[in-house]
């Protein structure tokens, strides 16, 4: 991977933060995600709303997928999120066959990451750590929101 592919996801990177930091400020978890195409066209962008919405369907990558509205083909499609995909959302990525998925941290939780590579997914972490600070943070602060269904059963939250 050169800089310069390093540099666009970054970029896409930073609409699904901007998503999590929106989260954030709604009392919800921080966990944000944004479909793109190839050449970087935003589809939809959404953030985990489990606790805004008491839905626990919500997550991330299910808000922008749900706002992208119907594809006539995703395995073109780059799915961008702050933590590594749990297996709900992995699960989705690979019914949809998304070919490619940028993780911005995968501390705090590793989620289906090894299981979407061994299934041909592109996955690429940035391991940034803004994305983890602000999860960790999260984490630290209500434990007991996030072990609801990620600490606890480890089946995922986003």
């Amino acid at each position: 991977m050169d800089s310069e592919e390093i540099t666009r996801y970054q970029q896409m990177l930073a609409v699904a933060v901007a998503e999590a930091r929106y989260g954030l400020t709604e009392g919800g978890i921080p966990i944000g995600a944004a479909l793109f195409t190839q050449d970087g066209k935003l589809l939809g962008r959404g953030h985990n709303r489990r606790v805004q919405q008491s839905d626990p369907s919500m997550h991330g990558e299910t808000d922008a997928f749900r706002r992208a509205g119907r594809q006539k083909d995703y395995r073109d499609l780059i799915m961008v999120t702050t933590l590594a995909p749990c297996w709900y959302c992995s699960g989705l990525v690979r019914q949809f066959r998304i070919g490619t998925v940028i993780v911005g941290e995968s501390r705090n939780f590793t989620g289906g990451v090894e299981w979407l590579r061994e299934h041909g997914v592109k996955v690429v972490d940035l391991d940034s750590s803004e994305c983890a600070e602000m999860l960790g943070a999260y984490i630290a602060a209500h434990p007991e929101v996030w072990n609801e269904d990620i600490g606890e059963l480890g089946c995922g939250g986003q």
